[in-house]
């Protein structure tokens, strides 16, 4: 095999094998859908979805908006109980009567999170566990998501997570625009069996092993 040929295969059989290697949140809580923004009012129609480990209390989190115009925090909103058993705990607005018509809703509060730019950000205390800024942020302003922000949907369209349980750190890369919010349902990443990740291992080993000595020898 040519130099060329074999530099060429040493690539993209790693990238091939990083493909197939799950992606993994990058904390737990995430925040797994927010919807700010409704057609007409948003009271009683904004929430915001969680994404955790079934069983996880959610007592001592709390989850902020973040100004984007000048980086002031509100609301600020304690949260309590505990994440269900298929891993999704929703937060939703509440209204005057105590009534929300968010489907699926686990906890009540009274919020109204702002169009963007701006940011949620779910925090343990001064530990941020997970962030999402959205709009355009122009230079001054305060972006306190991660990575770049994620696009400002329309009205009556959410923000979620192409996998609810996938956090790159990059707020463009995770979320996409939903014309119809989905609280209480997300879809997860595809994972190797665990009987395939040993596998999976031994061939990422046994590649890096045989480009390196390939490279030894035609140093």
């Amino acid at each position: 095999m040519n130099r060329t040929l074999r530099s060429r295969t040493c690539g993209a059989a790693g990238l091939l094998v990083l493909a197939l290697m799950p992606a993994t949140a990058h904390a737990l809580p995430v925040i797994s859908e927010v919807f700010y923004d409704a057609v007409a009012s948003d009271d009683g129609l904004s929430f915001v979805e969680l994404y955790g480990a079934p069983g996880t209390s959610l007592a001592g989190l709390a989850l902020e908006g973040v100004n984007g115009a000048n980086g002031a925090v509100g609301p600020s909103l304690a949260l309590a109980g505990v994440i269900p058993a298929d891993g999704i705990f929703v937060v939703a607005d509440a209204t005057a009567g105590g009534q929300t018509f968010v489907a699926d809703a686990d906890l009540l509060l009274d919020f109204d999170f702002q169009n963007g730019p701006d940011s949620v950000v779910l925090r343990a205390g001064s530990v941020i566990l997970d962030a999402l800024g959205y709009g355009v942020f122009a230079p001054g302003e305060v972006f306190a998501g991660e990575g770049a922000p994620a696009a400002d949907p329309a009205a009556g369209a959410s923000l979620a997570r192409h996998f609810a349980d996938v956090d790159t750190g990059d707020n463009a890369a995770d979320f996409v625009a939903l014309e119809t919010p989905t609280p209480g349902s997300a879809p997860l990443s595809v994972v190797p069996e665990p009987a395939s990740a040993p596998l999976l291992g031994a061939g990422l080993a046994g590649l890096a092993a045989w480009c390196g000595r390939r490279r030894r020898r035609l140093a």
